[in-house]
């Protein structure tokens, strides 16, 4: 019988030695491949000599799973009034003596609750009522009329109870920190007057306003507590202006509310 050459040799059995190698591959990749399929909770930053830097870990993993959360704010605002002049105004000025209203920003501060209820993966529903303490001022200046010093800038002070409903949408969560939008609506009943001054109070305000509010934030999760940051804009669609014949009234015909608040919420 004739022997083969040693290079058909090699030619018979190629098949069967890439065979065995690719099964070697597989068998050696297998252990890796599933420790990479588990999710850990937890993240090493390395150096250039592959000494551990920092470690990352997820905060509150299970946050999100539970339907409701409570929790409290403070909030420093900055509110005004939204003025618009009247008619009788405009035919003072023309007759050359009248007074002009410019509307002040003025802070304030509200504390409240919080909760917050999960409607779906990204949406959460959140009813937050509270307190707040502020002072809208109103700057009036003669232009002709007399006495010219008998005009005095005005201050509209109180204590309202708020009661906001909003929505939340927030983004996906990375590691401990996320970005969110809200919106909804606000209202608020004025309980208390604070009248210092008669001479700087004589400007009545309803005491029941109603308004929209929307703004962003960002949820900072920490070990034991989620901390919010947001930044919130409210306008008032009531006219808050109680007629009256003082020349403070008749130099205007709209007063709207406008706040911007920033909320620092912990659940």
């Amino acid at each position: 019988m004739a022997t083969p050459h040693f290079r058909y040799k090699l030619d018979l059995h190629g098949a069967k030695v890439a065979s065995l190698a690719v099964a070697s591959l597989l068998l050696g990749l297998a252990p890796s491949t599933a420790t990479a399929q588990k999710k850990s909770q937890t993240s090493a930053s390395r150096g250039g000599r592959g000494q551990v830097k920092s470690i990352t870990v997820n905060n509150l993993p299970g946050y999100d799973d539970k339907w409701f959360h409570p929790g409290f704010y403070i909030a420093p605002n900055f509110s005004r009034y939204k003025l618009e002049q009247s008619p009788a105004y405009i035919q003072a000025i023309q007759n050359g003596r009248g007074v002009s209203a410019n509307a002040l920003v003025s802070p304030g501060l509200s504390v409240g609750f919080i909760g917050d209820v999960r409607l779906a993966d990204y949406f959460n529903l959140r009813f937050t009522p509270g307190v707040s303490f502020m002072t809208r001022r109103i700057e009036f200046k003669p232009y002709g009329y007399q006495p010219a010093d008998s005009i005095f800038t005005q201050e509209v002070g109180g204590t309202q109870i708020d009661l906001p409903l909003l929505v939340k949408f927030h983004s996906e969560r990375r590691r401990n920190t996320r970005v969110y939008m809200i919106g909804g609506v606000r209202s608020s009943v004025n309980v208390g007057n604070r009248r210092k001054d008669p001479l700087r109070n004589r400007l009545q305000a309803s005491s029941n306003d109603f308004a929209i509010e929307y703004g962003v934030g960002l949820d900072l999760f920490y070990p034991l507590f989620k901390f919010g940051p947001e930044l919130r804009f409210s306008h008032g669609l009531n006219n808050l202006l109680q007629p009256n014949k003082d020349v403070y009234s008749t130099s205007l015909q709209s007063l709207k509310s406008n706040t911007v608040t920033l909320y620092l919420n912990f659940e």
